[in-house]
């Protein structure tokens, strides 16, 4: 049933659209991207791992895989009695199948990114939101969670891991001007904090595909445009504009369809990747493999100077 649903969205391309699963804790309505959705089941027995996190309940196996189930009422502060009746959303996203315990789970709806706003501060308490935005579907409120900084809080090992870069040796400073759209500043300050490792020095980075969007539009038109952006790389899921939505204004641009561009995202699947390439991505990458994203930028880089060398 899932795969069918999924495959509306993953047929059209650029479309600025995410389907969102609702689902509630404790009478809350949550949403989550179905792309990100394996499939959903009743909740089974779980058997405890020491040491786990609060909100690690453990592990079970459903089928050939065991796969790890967080209590997403205890990880949100909202803990409640476990019962049979409850659901548990299995995930796939970097690389990784997750089980989440909610209560229920409701209808999918498919909204616009523009209609997702980013929440302030006043409800973050002037940090971070584990909410990737919130989302006025079918005439209700939803809060769509940021199930990555989720996982990278719980699990911070299978986040981007700055050692990774730092096994690639001593490397010469690069002052070529890099902008990058991610709308999670935990993760937004990971990448930097990896490529300034890689000694890339020029970092632009945008909360959105739409304020990135934005900039480029306003660069002078005269002069060569790789002096103000030489590669560009995004995240898909973003507020106002997603990554792919993003790739096709870039790559359907007569000027700034020369910029190398690379998505760098959880959810890289067979299907996306397909939708990428579509779009005129020049490389898809999986999140967190920060050590192979500084490879491909190396490459597309040089390919990039070879080309105009020619030209």
């Amino acid at each position: 049933m899932m795969e069918d649903q999924k495959q509306g969205i993953l047929l059209e391309s650029g479309t600025n659209e995410i389907e969102v699963m609702k689902f509630t804790i404790g009478g809350n309505l949550f949403g989550i991207n179905v792309a990100k959705v394996l499939e959903i089941m009743i909740s089974a027995p779980v058997k405890p791992m020491p040491h786990a996190h609060a909100a690690v309940e453990g592990i079970f196996k459903p089928r050939d895989k065991v796969i790890t189930v967080v209590d997403l009422p205890t990880y949100l502060g909202m803990e409640s009695p476990k019962s049979e009746k409850d659901i548990f959303i299995i995930t796939n996203f970097n690389k990784m199948c997750i089980a989440f315990r909610v209560h229920t789970v409701d209808r999918i709806s498919r909204i616009s990114w523009t209609d997702i706003q980013k929440p302030d501060k006043t409800v973050s308490g002037g940090t971070e939101s584990v909410a990737t935005g919130i989302a006025q579907c079918d005439g209700e409120l939803v809060t769509i969670l940021d199930f990555e900084r989720i996982v990278a809080e719980i699990a911070p090992e299978t986040s981007i891991q700055i050692s990774e870069v730092e096994r690639l040796g001593p490397r010469d400073r690069n002052d070529r001007p890099i902008w990058v759209a991610e709308d999670s500043v935990l993760l937004s300050k990971m990448i930097a904090d990896s490529l300034r490792k890689a000694n890339y020095v020029n970092l632009h980075m945008f909360p959105n595909g739409l304020e990135l969007w934005e900039a480029l539009t306003a660069l002078p038109t005269d002069g060569p445009l790789e002096k103000d952006v030489a590669l560009i790389i995004t995240d898909i899921e973003m507020p106002q504009m997603d990554g792919h939505r993003l790739t096709k204004l870039v790559k359907d641009h007569s000027r700034f369809k020369q910029v190398p561009l690379v998505i760098f995202s959880s959810l890289i699947s067979e299907e996306m990747r397909t939708k990428g390439r579509e779009l005129g991505a020049d490389e898809q990458l999986t999140k967190p493999e920060i050590g192979h994203l500084v490879d491909v930028m190396d490459h597309l880089l040089e390919r990039f100077d070879q080309r105009h060398a020619k030209a």
